[in-house]
């Protein structure tokens, strides 16, 4: 729990510093995170590669790893579902589009906005940065609860970039590849599954 405070202390220095502009213009318009995110992914690859334990579970799960990002869909849409049914603001399409991003803010907000409406972006905007600041903070209270694919499912898209490091700090380093795996298996349907349930 202490590094999950760590983190989202960091997290609101940095909001802090941007709104006031307290740092170098260079620092502030830069894609700095990009960067850094690179280097985590980086090092995260090293430590894979090095550890000859993680190729092998990879290898005795066949098939089954593809049922990681499987559960991520139907459990992420079901409760969208079940949630839709309590919720009146938003109709069960409507949620159901926004819950379709599994965390990818950037890309389905956009395909949100030109589909369906600003309003509905901005709101896929922030339910799916909220999924990842929920998955950065909580991981360590999911893993000990619900087992090592917790964080994974929390992460959704992400689990393959922003949320990995907390996910392998947590489940494990033998669970970074069924993470990056399931983060890019979700990552590639959104585009299609958004649209899909806005024009169905």
């Amino acid at each position: 729990m202490k590094n999950s405070l760590t983190i989202f202390a960091f997290f609101v220095l940095g909001i802090i510093l941007g709104v006031y502009q307290w740092l170098p213009d260079t620092l502030i318009t830069g894609d700095w995170s990009t960067y850094v995110l690179y280097a985590l992914l980086f090092l995260i690859g090293i430590t894979i590669g090095g550890d000859k334990n993680t190729i092998s579970m990879v290898k005795q799960m066949n098939y089954k790893i593809f049922l990681v990002p499987i559960g991520v869909i139907l459990g992420t849409l079901g409760g969208a579902y079940a949630l839709s049914l309590f919720y009146g603001g938003l109709s069960s399409k409507e949620i159901l589009a926004v819950s379709a991003g599994f965390g990818w803010y950037s890309l389905s907000s956009v395909f949100i906005s030109q589909l369906h409406s600003e309003t509905l972006g901005v709101v896929a905007l922030m339910s799916n940065v909220i999924r990842e600041i929920i998955t950065l903070l909580a991981t360590p209270l999911f893993v000990k609860y619900f087992g090592k694919l917790a964080g994974i499912s929390s992460g959704g898209a992400t689990s393959m970039d922003t949320t990995l490091p907390i996910i392998t700090r947590y489940s494990g380093k033998e669970f970074a590849l069924i993470s990056i795996f399931s983060g890019i298996a979700l990552t590639a349907i959104v585009p299609f599954l958004v649209t899909f349930i806005l024009e169905f």
